[in-house]
Parts: C-alpha cells; structure tokens; sequence
C-alpha cells in the first residue's frame, strides 16, 4: 500500500524538521549526467523529499553501467532519463520530476537549466565537465554548481571530499583520479562522492554553505 503525500511529508518532516523540509520541498535541482555520479545523487535527494529534480542525460542503460549506476538489467537498451523517472517514482510518486533526453551544450544549457536552484555536474568526461561548469558560472553566476572530480580506483573513500572553491561553485572528490587514465569505477567509490554532492545541495538549502 502507498502512503498518502500527508504521510510521507509528516515521515519527512519528523526526520528533518519542518522548516528544513520545506526549503527541500521548495527546491529545483538539476541533475546533468545520470551515470554513477548522477543516478546516486537524484536516488539520494529523492528520498530527502527535495520537491521537483530536472534529469538530464542522452544515453542508454547499458550492461557495463550496472556495476554502479541505479539501474536494473531489466532496463538495458532504454534511455537514462526514462529509467531514472521510473525507480525514482517508485521511491517517491510525490516528487516532481523533469526529464530531457539530450546532450547538454553551451547553447541548450541556458534554457534547460533555467528554472534550477541548484545545478549537479555528473558527467565522467573532463572536457564536459569543464564545458557544463564554466558556462553555468559565465550564464547563471547566481545558480550554485556542485561538481565531481576524482572518484575513480580503490583509494579510501575518506580522501573523497567537499569545498567551496568560490562564490557558489563546489567540487567533491579526491580531485586526482581520473578514469580516463585506466583506473576503474566501482560502485562504493562512486557513491560517496555522489552522497557529497547530495549532502551538498541538502546542507545549501539549510543555509550552511560552507564546508
């Protein structure tokens, strides 16, 4: 049986507290790549009841995803965006959930990332990440930005991070592994620095920016 929306937010609002909750319920966040990054973060903010998640990202679930990302194999061959929507509903029918099946470019970025508070760069390629980052800062320099950066290989987890690294813009990761340099993702590296960035854009919308 699905609890009602009154039960689910009063579950929220016990856990969180009513006026944290409300900025959560409030917020837009967009979440750009659904990978290992990007499909742990709009689980994660889901389920702390932020009200309405733009999902964007132009690829298919595939088997070699699967080790990390939050699909199933039932879902191989369908689009991200499709099959995010799907498992999040599952999590919360209350949450409102917006999706785009594109690649993000300097001329898309403007219009799909609008109506966002708070913009999640998950993407793996570097020069994406860079491409999605600057415009966002040049375009919206009162949007906050969470990035990833480093994430990749056995390392402890504990060298993964969060930083302010100026105004509105944040990095998490350790900032030195790159998986284009062969080191592999696995899934419980990935998702802590996906739980960083969720916990990020949580701790923003309580009001403590800083790290």
């Amino acid at each position: 049986m699905i609890p009602s929306r009154e039960e689910w937010l009063n579950a929220l609002f016990e856990r969180h507290g009513e006026e944290r909750q409300n900025a959560f319920l409030n917020a837009t966040v967009a979440i750009c790549g659904l990978g290992g990054l990007g499909s742990n973060i709009a689980t994660a903010l889901t389920r702390a009841g932020i009200g309405r998640l733009i999902l964007i990202d132009f690829d298919n679930v595939d088997i070699t995803n699967l080790n990390r990302q939050q699909y199933k194999m039932s879902q191989l061959g369908k689009p991200k965006t499709e099959c995010c929507l799907e498992n999040l509903k599952d999590i919360s029918p209350y949450t409102e959930i917006e999706i785009h099946t594109v690649k993000l470019n300097e001329e898309n970025i403007p219009e799909l990332l609008r109506d966002a508070d708070i913009i999640c760069e998950a993407f793996d390629k570097a020069d994406q990440k860079a491409m999605l980052v600057n415009t966002v800062l040049e375009t919206f320099p009162d949007k906050y930005i969470i990035s990833g950066s480093g994430m990749a290989g056995f390392d402890s987890a504990n060298s993964i991070q969060s930083r302010r690294v100026f105004g509105k813009f944040y990095i998490c990761g350790d900032e030195k592994s790159d998986v284009n340099e062969g080191i592999g993702l696995v899934a419980s590296r990935v998702m802590v620095c996906a739980a960083h960035e969720a916990h990020m854009v949580l701790r923003i919308l309580s009001g403590e920016q800083d790290v």
